[in-house]
């Protein structure tokens, strides 16, 4: 569905320049599909899908990105984690009884966060 509504996009000269309504469409429809996930998680997955079909975005890139926001946030210290957009990577440090994640991130310092802001940082080479 989302590769067709790209194709759509990409006709644009010939819908009247409307392109930007199926990527509306997509992400509208990616809230249904990813209604399981928390608020923080489903924006940004809407967010991806809206990108990949305006074309910003490349397809491989966008099904990372969905997988890694669909893995459960099961985090334990020591865990390599990133903010959700990757702009931050760190190490938790510990567990919060209230569910909030404490983790360092790589300048130094220390955070504390909600464990659906945050994601297992795949990244080798730390």
């Amino acid at each position: 569905m989302i590769d067709f509504l790209k194709s759509f996009h990409r006709r644009a000269p010939f819908l009247f320049f409307n392109g930007n309504t199926f990527a509306t469409i997509g992400r509208e429809t990616s809230f249904a599909l990813f209604g399981e996930l928390p608020a923080l998680r489903r924006r940004e997955a809407a967010s991806c899908i809206a990108h990949y079909i305006a074309g910003v975005l490349d397809r491989e890139s966008m099904v990372l990105a969905i997988e890694s926001l669909c893995q459960s946030t099961g985090l334990k210290p020591g865990d390599r984690i990133k903010t959700l957009r990757g702009t931050t990577r760190g190490v938790v440090l510990r567990l919060l009884e209230d569910g909030r994640v404490v983790w360092r991130p790589d300048g130094g310092g220390e955070l504390t966060g909600l464990p659906e802001s945050l994601c297992i940082d795949n990244r080798t080479g730390g």
